[in-house]
């Protein structure tokens, strides 16, 4: 299921939607600012009119292997200038890139690829840990779809005059709808492995055009992005935010000791910190970086009043995001009182997203300032997964329901939303979210547990991390009994528990559900005794 047509039209009517695809979008971008820094990383620099030559041909390069528009590509990488560059070369060729994680593995890839029918899987080589090209052609191996194994540093281009490759693009992307699907994000919060978004080329420029109006870029700014550039919020807030007002998208890792230096070194103006990152202020380079610094936007838990003041003290405007690849933004308004900026996550970036908190498992609105279900609707959320009638995920009129518990609350004029914690049954590993009951399930398959519950045991750097209550049939069980045995089925690393805890018996309420909350309860205070607790 689409968007409904009735709005479609409203959309557009309202000067939301464009009628471009992200890389006709890119391309008129390029147009006006040529000279300007497109992307500035460790690997280079280039601008906007050198990325978009270089796209061009690798994108007819793409072409002439045989790849169609409309075909699905796996992409597996890490933040690099040349992610950036296969980005908009894939959405050139009319490709539609699938946005997984360099760390996912077999049991997510293999169920993923298959789903949307993947013609190649694009993988960096020389990743560390994992040979990403040794796993590629592993998974290409009877697969019923896949036909090419791509290299991020070793992209197919067309040696082609300049003139000569635009043209050939534009023959390409008039064959485009810009309401085609153009990207596939993955959901972070359903059973089992991820469900597929897809995001279509209008909307989803769309929502990266109102994230950057909602914080005031300009072709000025120099954007900031240390978390997965392939995740939903890194293509949105970090590659087409920017691009969308020609700013310059400053790319580094996550790892604050080679991050900082380049952020400062760039004179980075604005940054997304997720929760790994909220120890930044403390890091000596930061008063260097708070120096240019004019939007400081924090994500990804609760913020304290010691980290918004630590993360401002150069002067910085600090607010909060919170979204999800399934579409809804919600980010702090400029202009509010500390006590918004620092209580609510902040408000809907368009003027046509609808929220509505409703009480959970119906649909009845609960009064203002009540907890209840976060529901949303809009011109970049999604009406339907990929491939699923999923009906329990939305309202009878269309509302997604999130599975995070919130309020609204009304301060200064707006009517704002707090997050108060999550229906579904997840753990936020550092932005990383992991669904308790896959992980359960794929457990229960060891030989010897018999009943297995993973719950979220704090910590200090990522948030949150799985511990595992294990119930055995008596032959003791280890935590690297349990990594070997999900190693063996492929699964992401992430995902594997980090601490397990053996009982006679899992904890239940009176009426004999499992008792989650017990057992944090128990795991939480085991920490605090070992002196591992925040």
């Amino acid at each position: 299921m689409t968007f409904p047509a009735e709005c479609v039209r409203r959309y557009r009517d309202a000067g939301l939607w464009g009628t471009r695809t992200i890389a006709e979008e890119f391309h008129e971008v390029a147009l006006a600012h040529p000279d300007h820094e497109a992307v500035a990383a460790a690997q280079g620099r280039l601008t906007y009119a050198e990325l978009d030559a270089r796209t061009d041909r690798i994108a007819l390069g793409l072409a002439d292997l045989g790849l169609r528009p409309g075909e699905p590509v796996i992409i597996q990488v890490t933040n690099r200038l040349e992610t950036v560059v296969a980005w908009y070369a894939l959405l050139k060729a009319g490709l539609v890139p699938v946005a997984t994680l360099a760390a996912h593995r077999g049991h997510e890839i293999a169920h993923i690829s298959r789903a949307v029918g993947a013609r190649a899987h694009l993988v960096e080589a020389d990743t560390r840990g994992t040979d990403l090209l040794a796993f590629a052609r592993e998974q290409a191996h009877d697969h019923p779809t896949l036909r090419h194994v791509l290299v991020l540093d070793d992209l197919p281009t067309a040696e082609i005059d300049p003139d000569e490759a635009r043209k050939r693009v534009e023959e390409i992307q008039r064959g485009v709808d810009p309401d085609d699907v153009a990207v596939f994000q993955l959901s972070g919060g359903t059973t089992g492995v991820p469900k597929l978004i897809p995001r279509r080329h209008a909307e989803y420029w769309y929502n990266a055009r109102a994230y950057a109006a909602a914080l005031a870029w300009t072709a000025d700014d120099r954007v900031g992005h240390l978390i997965p550039v392939i995740h939903n919020a890194g293509v949105v807030c970090g590659v087409h935010a920017p691009h969308a007002v020609g700013a310059c998208l400053v790319l580094t890792d996550h790892d604050l000791d080679t991050a900082l230096p380049l952020l400062a070194a760039e004179r980075t103006t604005s940054v997304l910190f997720g929760h790994v990152h909220y120890r930044a202020p403390a890091h000596p380079l930061y008063d260097s970086l708070a120096e240019t610094l004019r939007v400081v936007l924090l994500s990804g838990a609760k913020v304290s009043e010691e980290l918004f003041a630590a993360t401002g003290r150069g002067g910085a405007w600090v607010g909060q995001l919170f979204g999800m690849a399934e579409g809804m933004f919600l980010v702090t308004p400029q202009g509010t009182s500390a006590e918004l900026r620092r209580t609510t996550v902040g408000v809907p970036i368009s003027p046509l997203d609808e929220v509505r908190v409703l009480e959970p498992g119906s649909e009845e609105e609960v009064p203002d300032g009540e907890v209840g279900e976060l529901c949303c609707r809009g011109p970049y959320t999604l009406r339907a997964y990929h491939g699923e009638d999923r009906p329990e995920a939305f309202t009878s009129d269309g509302f997604y329901r999130t599975g995070d518990l919130a309020a609204i609350h009304a301060v200064d004029g707006h009517r704002a939303v707090s997050i108060e914690g999550r229906i579904k049954d997840l753990i936020n590993r550092g932005g990383e979210k992991i669904n308790a009951e896959e992980v359960e399930l794929l457990v229960l398959t060891h030989p010897h547990v018999v009943e297995a519950a993973l719950v979220a045991m704090p910590d200090p750097r990522l948030g949150e991390r799985g511990c595992a209550y294990l119930v055995t049939d008596g032959v003791p069980v280890t935590l690297e009994d349990v990594r070997a045995h999900l190693r063996a089925l492929d699964v992401a690393k992430y995902k594997w528990p980090e601490r397990i805890e053996v009982v006679a018996a899992l904890p239940r309420t009176r009426v004999g559900k499992v008792d989650k909350k017990a057992m944090v309860a128990d795991v939480t205070a085991r920490l605090q005794d070992e002196g591992e607790a925040p």
